[in-house]
């Protein structure tokens, strides 16, 4: 990476809301064996060893990597092509492999580059990447898949001096060659040793920086979010920051999305919580010779490695520029978006509110989070702490709030997915609750229900979906509401990242 320079009736889920479901997909993708991609790795690490260390631009060892993957990829049937483009005084070299067959009007693209910089090997900074990609192609080729859009994979050259390969790529093409693409995957850095699970963030749900990609970014990024829904490993967005490869197609309107693991930024403690590992960098050996098969997570290789391919399977197979899992309505909760209050709440503190929520625990029980799940706002029981951890938790009765109006869409399936928790502690009971409803005209329905009981309960965020195909070509809004029924509960109540998609 280049530096900075379901439900129609009230149900109630045994052991917790809804476990989000991947969306249906044409055919299942294959499980990629990270022992094949670490075997990719392993030449990259010896092409490098033998050619002064590293795999940058202009130098043997970036050609000697090329070689390596044009050649698995001939042999495995793929249409290569080896493009050269001048920067500083040398040459450099995309790789560019088509799959025959599919729409080449309607063609996804999927790349990471493949040099690394002059410091070091590059093994996860972009052989990672690089190595997950080509595994990917060759299972493709390996199971014979036929899929309605047209294929075509990528590896860039010269990213670190600035996405020169990518750039020239895209300069190269006409107007029309640029329209066939719609859309591209880019993947770099995908086996940090300190793992962060990040995948770029297409529809903006965490209000920061660039702000959406192009049209169709979001749909990309739900259909990774699936993949990694159904194993239950949470995701965080990262922003399109033009660190990366993709930079150049959403210059041109392209669709682009991916995943990344980190790089020289630190873990923070809620990371931490979140995924595992140290609150040290997510990759302490970031641009340094260092980076070499011993700097890779097995674990989260394999996670992503697979990921790519659920991503291949899935938008390949989708007959349209339109992949399963278009957003239809988001709210990240970043910005206020007339969220109201209930007028008949009964509840006497620790009303639903927008907020950043604030730490609060109680021997040991942390009963309301200082982190969102995405971004620093969620819907949230008293965001305050207080004084103790009961001074701003839900009493007295029930607390809701309502978004706003949302028209969906006449045909498809739509789906609500959201984050969750209900924290309480043993002196709550089962009479205490959080309910998510939908409101439709004068009805209201009970979608997903959670219920406290008499034991200490963590707070922790949590993913839910529920069907929201009953109400296709309605107006809806959406119903948060919580209740502290039983007599002096510590009930806290938490949601963020609610999102309505249509397949």
């Amino acid at each position: 990476m280049r530096a900075l320079s379901v439900l129609g009736a009230a149900t109630l889920i045994a052991g917790g809301l809804a476990v989000a479901a991947t969306p249906a997909r044409a055919a299942a993708a294959p499980d990629i064996p990270v022992a094949n991609v670490k075997a990719h790795l392993t030449q990259l690490q010896s092409i490098a060893t033998a050619n002064g260390g590293n795999r940058a631009h202009g130098r043997p060892g970036y050609l000697a990597s090329v070689t390596y993957v044009k050649g698995l990829l001939d042999a495995a049937g793929y249409t290569t092509t080896q493009q050269s483009f001048t920067y500083g005084g040398a040459t450099g070299y995309n790789l560019i492999a088509d799959w025959p067959g599919g729409d080449t009007t309607d063609t996804l693209m999927v790349g990471g580059h493949l040099d690394s910089v002059t410091a070091g090997p590059g093994i996860n900074d972009n052989g990672s990447g690089s190595a997950g990609i080509l595994e990917v192609a060759l299972q493709v080729a390996r199971s014979g898949l036929q899929p309605d859009r047209h294929l075509r994979f990528a590896w860039w050259g010269a990213e670190e001096q600035g996405l020169r390969g990518s750039t020239a790529y895209v300069n190269s093409l006409t107007a029309a060659q640029r329209a066939d693409i719609g859309g591209y995957l880019n993947f770099d850095m995908i086996g940090s040793p300190n793992p962060g699970y990040f995948l770029y963030d297409g529809d903006n749900s965490d209000g920061t920086g660039a702000g959406p990609g192009p049209a169709g970014s979001a749909a990309i990024e739900a259909t990774l979010a699936s993949y990694f829904t159904g194993i239950g490993v949470p995701t965080r967005g990262t922003d399109f920051d033009g660190r990366s490869d993709y930079g150049p197609f959403i210059a041109n309107g392209i669709p682009a999305g991916g995943i990344f693991t980190g790089a020289e930024g630190t873990k923070t403690s809620a990371q931490v919580a979140l995924w595992g590992g140290t609150t040290g960098r997510f990759d302490p050996c970031y641009h340094a010779s260092c980076d070499t098969t011993a700097n890779i997570n097995d674990t989260a290789l394999d996670r992503n490695t697979d990921a790519i391919a659920h991503a291949v399977w899935t938008l390949s197979a989708s007959g349209g520029t339109t992949p399963p899992g278009t957003t239809v309505w988001s709210d990240g909760l970043e910005t206020a978006t007339a969220w109201t209050r209930g007028s008949a709440d009964t509840a006497t503190s620790g009303l639903f509110e927008r907020g950043n929520p604030q730490a609060t625990s109680s021997s040991g029980v942390a009963t309301q989070l200082d982190a969102a799940a995405g971004g620093s706002f969620a819907l949230v029981t008293g965001a305050t702490a207080g004084s103790s951890a009961g001074a701003n938790d839900l009493d007295g009765g029930i607390s809701s709030i309502t978004s706003p109006a949302i028209t969906l869409p006449s045909s498809g399936t739509l789906t609500l997915g959201l984050s969750w928790y209900l924290a309480h502690l043993n002196n709550a009971t089962s009479a205490d609750y959080l309910r998510i409803r939908v409101v439709a005209g004068s009805t209201t329905t009970t979608l997903l229900t959670q219920t406290a009981a008499a034991t200490n309960k963590a707070a922790a965020w949590t993913t839910a979906t529920a069907n929201l195909t009953p109400y296709a070509g309605q107006s809806i809004r959406i119903q948060v509401e919580a209740a502290d029924a039983g007599t002096a509960s510590l009930v806290e109540a938490a949601v963020d990242n609610l999102v309505i998609t249509r397949s």
